[in-house]
């Protein structure tokens, strides 16, 4: 599976983005998929995953209530809705596929090359 994150940019405290994982294959539908995030000096961490059929989510309590995640298996991509956005939401954001959903890093198998979000104060 190769994953491809978009979407992220330079935004306002109190904005929106909302980022996008494609992936290849054809099995998307059998995969987990994360998100994850890594601010600059500090380790990587989880910020929201689906399973496969979009039936289960799990946050991060950092972001709940400000995030969404959502995928549509049928275009293979994942989503990342963020509102209201915090300067400590600043950070590459990476997603990631794996069998199970799950919160820890060590879960996925595949991952993307990472997309930068930039919260302005």
């Amino acid at each position: 599976v190769q994953l491809q994150a978009s979407g992220g940019g330079l935004v306002q405290a109190g904005g929106s983005l909302r980022l996008s994982c494609a992936a290849s294959g054809r099995t998307f539908s059998s995969y987990a998929m994360g998100w994850f995030r890594q601010a600059p000096g500090k380790e990587r961490e989880f910020v929201a995953a689906i399973s496969g059929s979009g039936g289960s989510t799990r946050y991060a309590d950092s972001v709940k209530g400000r995030f969404t995640i959502s995928r549509d298996n049928a275009k293979n991509t994942v989503y990342l809705q963020m509102n209201s956005l915090k300067p400590e939401d600043t950070a590459v954001y990476y997603c990631a596929a794996g069998w199970l959903i799950a919160t820890f890093a060590q879960e996925y198998d595949y991952w993307g090359q990472g997309t930068l979000v930039t919260v302005s104060s």
